[in-house]
């Protein structure tokens, strides 16, 4: 089974358990992908008749399957993208002078359809990198190659974008916004309108579509600075704190809608992105690098990468009502390495020979109260304490 059929029995699986809000949203993702003006102009009547007709749960089902079917028969035959390498860095280092900050040297290599996440403090590099791979900031010595053609640096940023965190202000509504936008990237006028529809679907925009820029909470807004983005077929997206001043629910979607954009088969881009939200950005990332003091710790890369960080030991956050000194003496039979308190939490590390179910056995046998528990040994996590 491809990745197309593999992606396409999950959407049938969105109808099957009744889905609706994550179904719409990749129908609208394969519509896309089919690049073809009937198809917007379908799934547009579709999306129109369904503000109207939420609640006709049986037509709406039989229009769903229809749907779906007609953009399987048409996408079925269409060649996948390859997933060729976008970016990489051999030994990248970015200067601010003597004594001041330094990021590096840092090796990465992001391929089409692969999100690479940065998480570490603030203060420690990772918006240096992310202006760096877009072309702001010069290299102070190694280099950034990108695997595309492009002429020259006004080229180069057309196929790629980055979202800063704090975004500049926009007048008139996003409606009308995008449809300039999509005017400038060279759409046409017959397509224009049905293409702008659909992406402000896609990305929970459409009972906004005409707002204004001050009406927007700054999660919105981002969603904006991604559709425009989606307007320009991108190869490579660049986005610092996309998380930032979100609910941890708007999160997990954002990061689920990351995801799906990154990882169609037809048009695959390569995602790059920033956090403190660590968890959540380990879950949907395919590579995660940490960054402390400009310098690069890797974790779900390659053997042959000097920076991953291999340790077979147990590493356990967990919260207790018991004190350090009481932990300690009964973890002890575990061979416990170390037990850290650190930001309201333990962190436990054990030798390779203990597993997390010999944890959780030995408190459950001793009785030792935990009101939370996560594995964080292959976390990013434990860089913050060590």
């Amino acid at each position: 089974m491809n990745e197309f059929e593999k992606q396409f029995q999950e959407i049938e699986d969105y109808l099957k358990f009744e889905d609706y809000t994550l179904l719409t949203k990749r129908i609208v993702d394969l519509t896309l992908d089919t690049e073809n003006l009937s198809f917007y102009q379908k799934t547009n009547a579709f999306l129109d008749w369904l503000d109207y007709n939420e609640n006709a749960i049986e037509e709406k089902t039989a229009r769903y399957r229809e749907l779906l079917a007609e953009l399987h028969a048409f996408l079925k035959d269409k060649p996948t993208a390859p997933r060729d390498v976008l970016v990489s860095t051999s030994d990248l280092v970015k200067n601010y002078g003597y004594g001041a900050f330094g990021l590096g040297p840092i090796q990465l290599k992001l391929h089409a359809g692969e999100i690479l996440g940065l998480v570490g403090e603030n203060g420690n590099g990772k918006t240096t990198l992310l202006r760096s791979l877009c072309g702001e900031l010069h290299p102070s010595s190694g280099s950034i190659t990108y695997h595309f053609p492009y002429t020259d640096l006004y080229a180069l940023r057309t196929q790629l974008v980055y979202i800063p965190q704090r975004t500049d202000t926009w007048y008139g509504s996003m409606f009308e916004n995008l449809q300039f936008t999509a005017t400038l990237y060279g759409y046409a006028p017959e397509e224009n309108e049905h293409l702008v529809n659909l992406i402000i679907t896609r990305l929970g925009l459409r009972k906004f579509k005409h707002h204004a820029w001050k009406s927007l909470s700054s999660g919105y807004k981002m969603r904006f600075e991604l559709a425009r983005m989606l307007l320009r077929k991108p190869k490579l997206l660049l986005i610092d704190e996309p998380l930032a001043n979100l609910d941890i629910l708007a999160q997990q979607t954002v990061l689920e809608d990351f995801k799906s954009i990154a990882k169609s088969p037809f048009r695959p881009i390569g995602i790059v992105l920033s956090s403190q939200q660590l968890y959540e950005v380990e879950k949907t990332s395919d590579q995660v690098i940490f960054l402390k003091h400009g310098k690069q710790k890797n974790l779900h890369e390659s053997k042959e990468d000097t920076s991953v960080v291999n340790s077979n030991e147990l590493i356990i956050e967990f919260e207790s009502s018991l004190s350090q000194r009481e932990l300690g003496e009964l973890f002890q039979p575990l061979e416990l390495v170390a037990l850290q308190f650190n930001g309201g939490t333990f962190i436990a590390t054990f030798p390779e020979n203990i597993t997390v179910y010999a944890f959780l056995q030995h408190s459950i046998d001793r009785q030792i109260p935990l009101t939370y528990f996560r594995n964080i040994s292959n976390s990013t996590r434990r860089f913050f304490v060590s």
